[in-house]
């Protein structure tokens, strides 16, 4: 079981690496999505999502109580449905940069198996098969490999807010104006 929290724990990792340089690099600096009218309902599903996620975390990964864990699975199939709509969107979306780059598609694909692949894990470890009784966030802090995967899932969470915001104020007149007038100043990238 302990392969399980490493398992787990990696996945988290790897999607936040993927998630912050496809949701911020390339969707947020590079293309700048929410500028573009045809990407706007992208971007609101990508908002979506980023608001999801750190709720995911908390409820699947930190929280210690069965109503937690059911609720973080309610978000969990939530984030599935939008995910489809974003998908399904997407095409359009990216007319305007002559559709999504097979790169940056290869990216979403790695990101959501990470993902996912943290999300089932987490929900394979705290599930107890015969008696649907998610076990208690004690009993992860009792190995090594459980009290890593609490660490990298609190961790997270400040990272994901952070990004769950900027994905939100930039939805707006003001904060969108707030965010080009200072992104320009920045050369860097």
């Amino acid at each position: 079981m302990e392969i399980l929290f490493y398992l787990s724990s990696f996945c988290l990792i790897l999607f936040m690496v993927l998630a912050t340089y496809d949701g911020f690099y390339l969707h947020i600096w590079k293309y700048e999505l929410f500028n573009q009218k045809e990407s706007v309902f992208e971007h609101k599903t990508h908002t979506v999502r980023a608001i999801l996620f750190p709720l995911i975390v908390w409820f699947l990964f930190l929280s210690n109580s069965q109503i937690g864990f059911w609720i973080g699975v309610i978000l969990v199939l939530l984030d599935i449905v939008v995910l489809g709509i974003d998908a399904y969107a997407e095409g359009d979306s990216r007319r305007f940069m002559g559709g999504l780059p097979r790169w940056e598609y290869i990216i979403h694909l790695f990101a959501n198996g990470f993902h996912f692949a943290a999300i089932a894990l987490i929900i394979g470890i705290k599930i107890n098969i015969l008696g649907l009784d998610p076990i208690a966030i004690q009993n992860l802090n009792e190995t090594t490999g459980g009290t890593l995967m609490i660490f990298v899932a609190e961790n997270t969470i400040p990272g994901a807010i952070l990004l769950a915001i900027l994905h939100v104020l930039v939805l707006f007149p003001k904060g969108k104006s707030v965010w080009n007038k200072y992104r320009t100043r920045i050369t860097c990238c």
